[in-house]
């Protein structure tokens, strides 16, 4: 392969297994974050175990998904420093608010709801989660305004041989990103509301002691997997009226992943609104019913990935839409041979990490709210590799 294939094969493949972390944490944060309202408001154990098991859950894939962002950065300086020459003063500008959100904000708040389980009062350790859910949508939001500029690059123009900003209000009312940003919330939702299906009905499955805990949980999943499919397929058919259809119908690689999550799309919605959210009451007591819920737990994240697939293969070949080709967006000297080593290390580190997360958060759902280290009291608490 040329160095531009292998270029574009190593971002493709870093920023998929990266939104894998991205919409699952998406997903779970404002669940964890309703629990721990419940609990504060009701006082119930229950929920205070809900919160623990669900917020570990959301730890793991925190942590380690914000190693994969770090490994996105990078690639922009490694592979695509034509681009941050040309639209650095533009595109820039909300990746550096992006990394203000999430390293800052989210991180420190999400640090102090970690920590702060027995030592804060319990409506500031409540509001920590909901600052975490709030700046973790915010993070998200930028980086879909980075990328609509992408696919409609707005509020610049071009000065010699590179892009200004000029009206950042025009970069963060980008018709590509206003009903882009909903789509992805839907997505994330819908994730997380699978997850929650899957592991509940594995748990029910099991014939656990926590039936309460585990039936509550199913049918928030359900309920939440039903709000998000419907705004992911509701924003992503409104989308049609704002992009450019010669996106699709000269490309086929992203005519493939649109007719797949199209398809997919479908189907999975008919099965959520007219199967499972109608039987919602009775479906945790239906045995015959789990392998059928736990096998549909990785379909939203295939959904999610043949959506950027579409997305981002449509572009093709501009890196900003008829301004910036994707061969002058690479770094100049690049050779095949270094991209090759790159991208093995690239894809070697974050598949790993991959691994680990999947392996991590299979091990708490097997273990169930039992012996959690979120939230334990300080005598109770075991090493953090427990997790």
């Amino acid at each position: 392969m040329e160095a531009l294939d292998l270029a574009r094969t190593q971002f493709a493949l870093t920023g998929s297994l990266h939104f894998l972390f991205v919409v699952l944490t998406l997903g779970l944060a404002p669940l964890v974050a309703i629990l721990n309202t419940r609990w504060v408001l009701s006082g119930k154990r229950l929920y205070e175990g809900m919160t623990r098991f669900w917020g570990q859950i959301y730890v793991i894939n925190y942590a380690l998904g914000i190693v994969t962002g770090l490994v996105m950065e990078f690639q922009f300086g490694l592979s695509w420093s034509g681009l941050s020459h040309y639209a650095g003063d533009v595109f820039g500008a909300p990746l550096a608010m992006e990394t203000l959100v999430a390293f800052f904000l989210e991180s420190t708040f999400l640090g102090l709801w970690i920590f702060g389980w027995h030592r804060l009062p319990k409506k500031l350790h409540l509001a920590c989660i909901w600052i975490v859910t709030l700046t973790a949508y915010a993070s998200a939001f930028y980086i879909m305004v980075a990328n609509s500029f992408l696919q409609n690059p707005v509020g610049s123009v071009v000065k010699g041989d590179h892009m200004e900003l000029v009206d950042f209000g025009a970069l963060v009312t980008n018709p590509a990103l206003v009903l882009a940003f909903p789509h992805i919330i839907g997505a994330a939702l819908f994730t997380g509301g699978m997850v929650f299906v899957g592991a509940s009905a594995y748990q029910l499955r099991r014939r656990t002691h926590e039936g309460e805990f585990f039936t509550k949980s199913l049918r928030t999943g359900v309920a939440t997997a039903a709000i998000g499919i419907t705004l992911a397929v509701v924003a992503g058919y409104a989308q049609f009226a704002v992009i450019e259809t010669d996106k699709f119908e000269n490309n086929v690689g992203a005519a493939v992943g649109l007719g797949f999550m199209i398809e997919l799309g479908q189907l999975l919605w008919f099965v959520v609104m007219l199967v499972m959210l109608p039987l919602v009451r009775w479906l945790p007591t239906w045995r015959w019913t789990y392998p059928i819920l736990i096998i549909m737990t990785p379909l939203p994240f295939v959904l999610s990935i043949l959506g950027w697939m579409a997305r981002e293969i449509g572009r093709q070949p501009w890196m900003i839409w008829e301004k910036l080709t994707v061969a002058d967006a690479m770094s100049p000297g690049l050779t095949s041979g270094m991209i090759t080593a790159s991208l093995i290390g690239f894809v070697a580190v974050l598949g790993l990490l991959a691994v680990v997360d999947y392996v991590l958060i299979v091990r708490v759902v097997r273990r169930g709210p039992a012996d959690l280290a979120l939230g334990a009291p300080a005598e109770d608490r075991r090493p953090a590799m427990s997790l």
